[in-house]
C-alpha cells in the first residue's frame, strides 16, 4: 500500500466540498460499486457528492441496492472541486470529457496506468479497487455501515469472480472477512449477482454457445454473436459481458475469443484466459489492450477468414519461444 498516496488523498477529500466519483467505459462490478461506497463516504463526511459513468450499468449491477444514484452522461465542466476516477488507465478511458480543470484523484489496481492524475494511487497488488477504498475508508475514519460495506463487498465479489480468477488474493479474504462483520450479507451479493438474468439473456447465452469452435490444438474456444442476435432480444452488447464464463470452464482451455459484429465486417474480440495464457499480449498485438486475463482489440474484414484466421494467429503468439 502507498502510503503517501492514500495520506494525501484523504487529505485532499477533507479539503473538497464537491466530489464527483466516475468510472471507466463498460463499467463492472469492482467501479461501479466501489463508487457507490466512495459515495456514501464522501456523504458521511458531509460532502456534495455525485457518481457520473459515461456507460450505462449493466446486468446484472442495475438491481443492486442504491443504483439509482449512479447518473450516466458526461460531468458538467464547472460543478465539483474534485473528481475521483476508479479503474481508469488514462481519463479517455473513462469516456469523461469536461475533467481537465478538475483536480484529479486516480485509484487503480492494475500496471497499464498512465499516472496521469494530480494525486496517483496505483496498487497492481490490491486484489480490487475495493480492496484499496476500504483502507481510504479507514484512513478517512469513517463509520463502515452495512450500506458501505455490502457495496464494497459485492466489489469485490464479483472482480474476482466469486474468489475463482487469478486476482484472489489473501487480501480478498482478510478485507472480506471485516465487511462481512460490518454487515454485508453474503448471501444477499450472490443472489444479486448470480440469480438476475432475464430470460432474453439465457436466450442469448444458449445461442452464442451455440457457436462454440475449437482450434485444432484444444486450446482455444471461439464463439460469436452477431448484431441481429441482440436485437432479435432486444439486448445490448453490454448486457453479454459474463458470456465467456462458461466457455472459458472448458478444460484444458487457455482462452477464449468471444466475436462481437460491432459493423459490418468489423468485429470486437472480447479475451477470456486463465493461467499463463496473456490477454492483454494477445490484445495489444492487435493493436487493443487489457489486462492479464481480459482484453479485448477490434478487426474488420470477412468474418469467415477471420474466425480461421484470428484463432491462429492467438495460438502463435500464446505459444512462441
Amino acid at each position: 500500500m502507498n502510503n503517501k498516496a492514500i495520506d494525501q488523498i484523504a487529505k485532499k477529500i477533507r479539503e473538497s466540498q464537491k466530489i464527483v466519483i466516475t468510472s471507466h467505459l463498460r463499467p463492472d462490478g469492482d467501479s461501479i460499486c466501489t463508487g457507490l461506497a466512495l459515495y456514501f463516504m464522501s456523504k458521511a463526511l458531509g460532502k456534495d457528492a455525485a457518481v457520473i459513468n459515461k456507460d450505462r450499468t449493466p446486468v446484472p449491477f442495475n438491481h443492486i441496492p442504491d443504483i439509482e444514484i449512479i447518473d450516466v452522461g458526461l460531468i458538467p465542466p464547472d460543478r465539483f472541486d474534485t473528481v475521483i476516477l476508479l479503474e481508469c488507465a488514462n481519463i479517455s478511458r473513462s469516456g469523461q470529457i469536461h475533467i481537465d480543470e478538475y483536480f484529479k484523484i486516480n485509484i487503480d489496481h492494475h500496471h497499464s496506468n498512465d499516472y496521469y492524475g494530480d494525486i496517483n494511487w496505483v496498487d497492481p497488488d490490491a486484489a480490487a479497487v475495493a480492496c484499496m477504498a476500504y483502507e481510504l475508508v479507514l484512513k478517512l475514519g469513517v463509520e463502515i455501515t452495512p450500506q458501505i460495506a455490502s457495496h464494497l463487498y459485492c466489489a469485490i465479489v464479483s472482480d474476482t469472480g466469486s474468489f475463482q480468477f487469478s486476482n484472489t488474493k489473501a487480501q480478498s479474504f482478510k478485507v472480506s472477512y471485516e465487511l462481512i462483520k460490518k454487515g454485508a450479507s453474503p448471501i444477499h451479493v450472490s443472489e444479486t449477482l448470480f440469480n438476475n438474468n432475464s430470460p432474453e439473456k439465457i436466450k442469448l447465452l444458449g445461442q452464442v454457445l451455440s457457436t462454440l469452435k475449437m482450434n485444432r490444438r484444444g486450446n482455444i474456444a471461439i464463439i460469436t454473436m452477431f448484431k441481429r442476435d441482440l436485437a432479435n432480444l432486444k439486448l445490448k452488447e453490454i448486457d453479454t459481458e459474463d458470456i465467456t464464463t462458461l466457455a472459458r470452464s472448458i478444460k484444458d482451455i487457455d482462452i477464449v475469443l468471444f466475436f462481437k459484429e460491432v459493423d459490418e465486417n468489423t468485429f470486437r474480440i472480447s479475451l477470456r484466459s486463465k493461467g499463463d495464457a496473456n490477454s492483454a499480449m494477445v490484445a495489444e498485438h492487435f493493436g487493443g489492450g487489457g489486462h492479464l486475463h481480459a482484453a479485448g482489440f477490434t478487426v474488420s474484414g470477412n468474418f469467415t477468414k477471420l474466425i480461421e484466421e484470428i484463432p491462429e494467429s492467438v495460438d502463435k503468439l500464446l505459444h512462441k519461444t
